[in-house]
């Protein structure tokens, strides 16, 4: 005997919108990584290891790997966020929003601008860097090509001053506009993309 089930019209109904809402939900790609080339910290998060593992035992006659020390990341910002310091073992980056540096939509370094970056040109002395990285950033706001032109010329208008201050020639600078890739806040409210509208420069630590 052959059984007939039917559904409830209310049943398709749910099942042909529950449908139609899969296939409209877009589909995002991971393109890359999360911060620029050349930025990504060295460490990796711990994993769970089960010390009981016979597979962790050495071998007959084997000896440990040297002591490793682990990229450890201090992040100091300054109360209005307007500046932020991220130092680790191997680097020293700051990132100054765009608003202390420029005017709206525009590469024209304000007043402030100067001795913020000066103070940025006293570490890099100190540190004894001659690699410094120049990023610039931008929201999500306006078209994409505008944001990678806009933030190229506000680094390069960073890096002219860098090099003013640090006069010298054996120093190397590597000025990129990433637009509003790589943002390091949602761009989902004003307060979030004046986090992403930054540049940041980066460099090596020197030796202690």
């Amino acid at each position: 005997m052959t059984t007939t089930h039917r559904l409830h019209p209310l049943a398709l109904t749910l099942t042909a919108a529950s449908l139609i809402a899969a296939l409209a939900t877009p589909v995002h790609a991971d393109d890359g990584p999360s911060v620029p080339p050349g930025t990504e910290p060295s460490a990796s998060a711990p994993v769970n290891v089960d010390a009981n593992d016979p597979d962790l035992k050495l071998p007959e006659g084997a000896t440990l790997a040297e002591p490793k020390v682990l990229d450890i990341k201090q992040v100091v910002e300054d109360q209005s966020g307007d500046e932020r310091r991220e130092d680790t073992n191997a680097d020293v980056k700051f990132a100054l929003q765009a608003e202390v540096l420029f005017g709206k939509d525009s590469a024209k370094l304000g007043g402030e601008a100067r001795s913020r970056i000066s103070a940025i040109a006293e570490e890099i002395k100190t540190q004894k860097a001659t690699r410094i990285r120049v990023f610039g950033f931008t929201d999500n706001l306006g078209s994409s090509a505008h944001g990678d032109v806009l933030s190229r010329q506000r680094a390069n208008a960073v890096e002219g001053v860098l090099e003013q201050e640090l006069n010298d020639p054996n120093i190397t600078f590597e000025v990129r506009g990433y637009g509003e890739q790589y943002p390091i806040a949602s761009n989902a409210s004003e307060a979030s993309r004046k986090k992403n509208r930054r540049v940041e420069v980066s460099f090596p630590r020197g030796e202690d």
